[in-house]
């Protein structure tokens, strides 16, 4: 009672009968209607127009964003011009004002 292996004439007959199979299967398949493979494509170009609009939306707002924040920066800077120096004195207090608050933040008094 021993388990014999097929051999080989059986091995190859058995492959050529699964690759008709399959063939016949494929060929078995209904042709693409053209109007189907019309509407797929349709949908496939407006889905592609949609993500394109999104993109160039999204730079634009970034750009957008982008600008303002120049803008910030610029009135920024031209204020810091236009505010008149501050004293040592005055800095002092300012900058140990900030740290009295952050060590009140952080809860170390």
């Amino acid at each position: 009672m021993s388990f014999k292996q097929p051999s080989f004439q059986e091995r190859t007959a058995l492959a050529a009968k699964v690759k008709k199979a399959a063939l016949d299967q494929f060929l078995a398949k209904p042709a693409v209607d053209a109007s189907v493979l019309a509407a797929q494509v349709e949908a496939e170009k407006a889905k592609e127009a949609a993500l394109l609009k999104k993109r160039e939306e999204k730079l634009a707002a970034r750009a957008l964003e982008k600008a303002q924040k120049e803008e910030r920066r610029a009135a920024a800077a031209a204020a810091a011009v236009a505010a008149p120096a501050k004293s040592d004195e005055e800095q002092k207090r300012i900058r140990d004002a900030k740290y009295a608050a952050r060590k009140m933040r952080l809860g170390k008094r």
